[in-house]
């Protein structure tokens, strides 16, 4: 070899290899007012998570969404507490400003601000993203068609049944979650029937299954307008064990423990409600209301809960739904960590009809107007 080449092969072993450089996390913001914290504000986070690596979510006061659309159902401690259980979310800003910012964006070192396809104005019919477009940060999801907040106050105000699912019902109608034109009508506040695809329940079920050595903890519910005292329920199941496992029962089983026009969302809707939880594993969709010996064998269940809240109702034997997991010994009941249920949520709608009423009026016009824009 060459003196050169000499050289060239000392400096060569000398050099110490250069560190790759570390990639920056691409930080999303997206807020809201996250009223009554549907599958379909879950599924509007979990598309803007897909954009980046960090998801922060701004929460609107209720002061703030009073002034501008109208009194909000839940309390903001609730919507906070309902946001940071979605499993999508990295973290929560509390009391974010209506009106979106450069300013915040940069306090939280933000790279995006997404938002659904929707235009979403003040009180004085000011863009609340105008100042964002501007200096080119925003970017949109497609909006879940098919629920909002006001179509679920719609169903508690008409006590109709037409959004249950029947084993029967001709499956055409389904909405996709977020493909294909919007239609020159409101797509949001009406009434509507769900049902989603594989597809759709697989992208917000990315859970791994259970190790051989989990313990498996299953609880099983309604969970109706999934609100914060569902969240408080599965956080404590799921400290019972490893793996947590949610039975989710069907529209007429529903409607016979609950009764009048029970459940206001259907099992589809609740299921994927459910699921978008951080809390929960796995969900058995039209789970049985009687835990028989088979299903805790099929499951591989090492506990059985329920919460101390409601005393749940005899099966159509007369017999107790949960017999043979107290006679196996694995049976246990929860204290409620949570007083709120979804009766409260109801009554806090009837509580204040005509001001539901005028702001679900107001929104379904307002709908319809920018779709034919």
């Amino acid at each position: 070899m060459s003196d050169v080449g000499d050289k060239r092969a000392a400096e060569s072993h000398d050099e110490a290899p250069s560190p790759k450089k570390a990639k920056k996390p691409i930080r999303i913001w997206c807020d809201g007012c996250f009223d009554m914290m549907h599958y379909g504000h879950a599924n509007a986070l979990r598309q803007a998570k897909t954009h980046g690596d960090y998801l922060i979510v701004g929460v609107h006061s209720d002061e703030e969404i009073a002034k501008n659309k109208g009194p909000p159902v839940m309390h903001e401690d609730e919507r906070y507490a309902a946001v940071r259980a979605c499993k999508w979310v990295d973290e929560v800003v509390e009391a974010a400003p209506y009106v979106t910012d450069v300013d915040i964006l940069k306090k939280h070192n933000v790279d995006w601000c997404i938002h659904g396809d929707d235009i979403i104005t003040t009180a004085d019919g000011e863009d609340t993203y105008g100042k964002v477009k501007a200096a080119g940060l925003f970017k949109t999801v497609p909006r879940t068609r098919g629920v909002s907040t006001t179509d679920l106050v719609g169903r508690m105000l008409l006590l109709t049944k037409t959004h249950h699912r029947g084993d029967d019902e001709d499956v055409e109608n389904a909405q996709e979650m977020s493909e294909g034109p919007q239609p020159k009508q409101s797509p949001y506040t009406r009434l509507s029937k769900f049902v989603p695809t594989t597809r759709q329940l697989m992208q917000f079920s990315v859970a791994p299954e259970p190790k051989p050595d989990d313990k498996i903890v299953y609880i099983d519910g309604t969970f109706d307008l999934f609100h914060v005292g569902h969240i408080k329920i599965l956080e404590k199941a799921k400290a019972e064990g490893d793996y947590l496992i949610v039975g989710v029962h069907p529209d007429k089983v529903a409607n016979r423990i609950k009764g009048s026009n029970h459940p206001i969302m259907n099992l589809h809707e609740r299921v994927l409600s459910v699921l978008s939880c951080r809390y929960v594993n796995e969900v058995v969709i039209g789970a049985p209301y009687k835990v028989t010996a088979t299903f805790i064998e099929q499951q591989r269940i090492a506990v059985v809960l329920h919460g101390s809240d409601v005393t749940p109702p005899p099966c159509d034997d007369g017999s107790d739904p949960y017999e043979v997991p107290k006679q196996q010994g694995i049976y246990k009941t929860l204290e409620s960590p949570s007083s709120l249920t979804t009766m409260d949520v109801i009554e806090r709608i009837f509580e204040n009809r005509k001001a539901y009423e005028e702001r679900n009026r107001k929104k379904q016009l307002k709908e319809i107007a920018e779709a034919q824009q």
